[in-house]
């Protein structure tokens, strides 16, 4: 989704993405965010820089000053601190909260966030060791289940746009549609997945590979 909305929404067609580690989980964010922004927007660009860290204010808003500085106006972060939104909020572009709603560090720069909404998951785990039901289990839940949710959108994105990204959030809740779905390639140009092929979780569990198109190597 929120691919979705920053391809649609950037004047520069620079978007930059602050990563934390370079872990399956991250690398599968900047994949999913720089697929769908490509689709709507093929001109778009990524600016990736990778922090080494998942909460240094300092760190994240050097990041975020450096992608401005290359021209970026829409930031997304994989990092949990609200200092990139901070220093959007200053600078007068956009950015994506991430882990909770940020929109109080920047009222005017947050067009969303994705929110961790994991608290019924704890308590139900904890509930279930009380009673003594609880069994190791692997959980993999997203938008359906409610383990992950969005903040409000921004009035400052265009209606039709919002309207496109929370039809998208709906057909992946519902199974209908899958983020990452052929025709995909890797980074060197190789096929990964064909037209209509889905990616399985074992697959995205593991992901250690850039999509095509984007710039720059995987910190080993």
């Amino acid at each position: 989704m929120i691919g979705t909305i920053a391809g649609r929404m950037t004047k520069t067609n620079k978007i930059g993405y602050i990563a934390s580690f370079p872990i399956p989980e991250v690398i599968r964010g900047i994949n999913a965010a720089y697929i769908h922004a490509k689709k709507v927007n093929p001109d778009v660009e990524f600016k990736i820089v990778w922090v080494y860290t998942w909460f240094d204010p300092a760190k994240e808003s050097d990041a975020a000053t450096a992608m401005i500085e290359q021209g970026v106006d829409i930031i997304m972060q994989h990092t949990d601190s609200p200092a990139a939104m901070t220093t959007a909020e200053k600078k007068g572009i956009f950015a994506f909260g991430q882990a909770s709603d940020m929109s109080k560090f920047g009222p005017n720069a947050q067009l969303t966030a994705i929110i961790d909404n994991w608290g019924p998951y704890y308590e139900a785990r904890v509930k279930a060791v009380m009673d003594g039901s609880w069994t190791s289990t692997d959980t993999w839940d997203g938008i359906g289940e409610g383990m992950v949710k969005f903040a409000p959108y921004s009035d400052k994105i265009p209606a039709d746009v919002a309207t496109e990204a929370k039809a998208l959030a709906d057909s992946i809740a519902s199974g209908s549609y899958h983020p990452f779905t052929g025709p995909l390639n890797k980074q060197d140009g190789s096929v990964w997945l064909k037209d209509g092929e889905m990616a399985d979780d074992g697959t995205l569990a593991g992901l250690n590979f850039y999509v095509e198109g984007i710039e720059g190597d995987i910190p080993g």
